[in-house]
């Protein structure tokens, strides 16, 4: 990106803003997830889709509650109180008072909840595998390395 002052053509400004560091991020995401949804359809999970498994991932094995599932993935009580039911509805968690306190609501993982688990833990594996592939070994690492690196330094991360 030119420094501040200097004159930028349209070109370099569309170039800047396909390429910049958020979207290669956003994309590289994207792409993680679809692969995986698409894994994951394949090992029988196919009423899954990514709201589902943007919330999956913040549930303790010991279960969590709701609230705690909204503030993790980033959305309402509301929005997590719904997105929990239907994992319910498709049997991936189980949802019930939390006997710390009745007024809470606990989703634990059921069977099928965990079957999951091991098909995902499984899935990211043979994902880091094609990475390595593309990156090799220490390339991947190094990405990996980078990543904790900028998360840690991050005040946002969750």
């Amino acid at each position: 990106m030119p420094e501040r002052g200097t004159e930028i053509t349209s070109e370099e400004l569309e170039d800047w803003r396909q390429r910049h560091i958020g979207r290669l991020f956003l994309q590289a995401h994207r792409d993680f997830s679809g692969r995986a949804i698409t894994k994951l359809r394949a090992r029988g999970h196919s009423d899954l889709g990514s709201t589902h498994t943007a919330l999956l991932p913040h549930i303790d094995l010991t279960g969590t509650r709701t609230t705690l599932l909204a503030e993790r993935s980033g959305i309402t009580k509301q929005a997590a109180g719904q997105i929990a039911a239907d994992l319910e509805r498709l049997g991936y968690v189980a949802r019930a008072a939390d006997p710390s306190d009745q007024r809470a609501t606990l989703v634990t993982f059921t069977p099928l909840g965990w079957q999951f688990l091991r098909d995902a833990h499984e899935i990211k594996r043979e994902m880091e595998a094609e990475y390595a592939d593309v990156l090799g070994e220490a390339g991947l690492q190094m990405l990996k390395d980078a990543l904790v690196s900028l998360l840690q330094a991050s005040p946002h991360t969750v």
